[in-house]
């Protein structure tokens, strides 16, 4: 049974059952971790979709705590120093983001943001005090500057810190939304209100409300429990309904534009959205918790291809919760990338439950090897 997807990305033999993601993975090798010296010949690379077809996306190396910081210690030295299970570990994360260097992960089971700095080779967590203090943090959002949005559900405020990650201000009022995610634009913040089913839009340097659009249904333009929302490269707002299935489409002044996807179980629908992320050419990723994986869509919302849930642990997705991508990072990761595989971009994914917390993966192309050309994704995305 040979059930892979054919898309203009050179993915081949679509099947439309749920299932056949299993067999991308066929033939997939190991995961390096941060600490790793760089990956040997013979460990196998994890690609999507698997070899013989032109792999598009790797998967470069996993994170679960401050252990992947340093490299692996030796059997002697465990022998003689013994074996310390002190490390600091992440718990149950869901949004990330990648700054200077830096990898921030808002742990909502550790109610604060994971840092791991791979220039000093150290790990912290950001927690805020005391006006700034975290209780269920759930996505991180970094402006050019270096200014971070965290927005908080357990004080249903969002929570600014300044570049050197110091508490700025909090914004939100008693009752006024309970957010979950938060994107930045020149001037203003959009924060999705899970509880109120609205977006709430915000002056980006004092917190000033300005205006709301959406309420509660599935109609055009009504939302139903938004949890994620991303700023498109031509500046149109997505937001993902986990409720609704779907993935809607508004003018950054609330206009609705289009929906897309729709519930069901078959590839290209939606169980449980939750993680959203838009590249430079309009390719737009999904994570979805209940399916446990990631679908990759082009600027017109035809999927292309998903990855994650694999049948093996180690490089298993384990509800899904978050998804970013990154381009000023790339060098970081290229010591992990197969001989050959060339990274445009990072894609980050959390899973919060399992033995991979963070995962990176690389989206690429493999020199050597003939791609169908895919141009037309590289251009405005079509209303």
């Amino acid at each position: 049974m040979d059930c892979r997807i054919r898309s203009l990305l050179g993915l081949h033999r679509f099947g439309t059952a749920m299932a056949a993601v299993i067999l991308l993975l066929a033939g997939a090798g190991g995961i390096a971790h941060a600490a790793d010296e760089g990956k040997t010949p013979d460990t196998p690379a994890v690609f999507y979709p698997a070899l013989p077809d032109p792999p598009r996306i790797q998967l470069l190396a996993t994170f679960t705590g401050e252990q992947d910081l340093h490299p692996p210690t030796s059997s002697f030295a465990k022998f003689i120093l013994g074996d310390d299970d002190s490390t600091q570990q992440l718990v149950q994360p869901y949004g990330t983001a990648l700054f200077n260097g830096r990898l921030y992960v808002v742990d909502t089971g550790a109610a604060g943001v994971a840092i791991f700095d791979f220039t000093n080779k150290r790990f912290s967590y950001l927690s805020g005090a005391p006006n700034g203090q975290m209780r269920r943090p759930i996505n991180i959002r970094i402006d050019t500057d270096g200014t971070k949005y965290v927005t908080d559900t357990g004080v249903d405020k969002v929570l600014v810190y300044d570049k050197a990650d110091r508490f700025v201000a909090a914004y939100g009022k008693e009752d006024q939304f309970r957010p979950t995610d938060v994107a930045i634009t020149a001037d203003r913040l959009y924060v999705t209100d899970v509880q109120h089913h609205q977006v709430h839009v915000l002056d980006k340097h004092t917190g000033k409300p300005l205006f709301v659009f959406g309420k509660a249904g599935s109609g055009e333009g009504e939302l139903f429990h938004p949890t994620n929302i991303v700023v498109a490269p031509d500046g149109d707002l997505y937001v993902s309904e986990t409720s609704n299935y779907r993935i809607q489409r508004f003018t950054q002044e609330g206009k609705p534009v289009r929906s897309y996807g729709a519930v069901g179980t078959t590839p290209g629908s939606f169980a449980r959205p939750k993680g959203l992320a838009i590249d430079h050419t309009g390719r737009m990723y999904v994570a979805d918790a209940a399916f446990e994986n990631v679908q990759l869509f082009d600027a017109k919302g035809k999927l292309l291809m998903f990855f994650g849930q694999s049948g093996r642990a180690e490089d298993r997705m384990h509800l899904p919760a978050g998804v970013g991508i990154d381009y000023d990072n790339v060098e970081l990761f290229k010591k992990y990338a197969a001989p050959n595989f060339q990274i445009e971009y990072l894609i980050l994914v959390t899973s919060q439950f399992g033995p991979n917390k963070v995962d990176v993966y690389g989206f690429g192309r493999m020199a050597g090897m003939e791609y169908p050309s895919d141009a037309d994704l590289a251009v405005k995305t079509p209303r």
